[in-house]
């Protein structure tokens, strides 16, 4: 299953809500050295308790996950 989400970076507080079909992330880390994908991958394992990977958006707030 693939799916679209929308990452904040540099938040409070670590969070995952859905909006329309986006999945809304926000997260510690600032996007320097792969840190703040580091840790969406790993927010997303706890949330649907599944692998996942990036697909596509490495480098942009909008982003393609696959779930494995």
């Amino acid at each position: 299953m693939i799916i679209a989400v929308k990452v904040k970076t540099n938040a409070k507080e670590q969070s995952v809500e859905k909006k329309d079909n986006v999945y809304v992330v926000r997260l510690k880390n600032k996007p320097v050295k792969g840190r703040a994908n580091k840790e969406l991958l790993e927010i997303l394992e706890k949330f649907f308790k599944k692998k996942v990977r990036i697909i596509s958006g490495f480098n942009a707030s909008v982003k393609r996950v696959e779930l494995l």
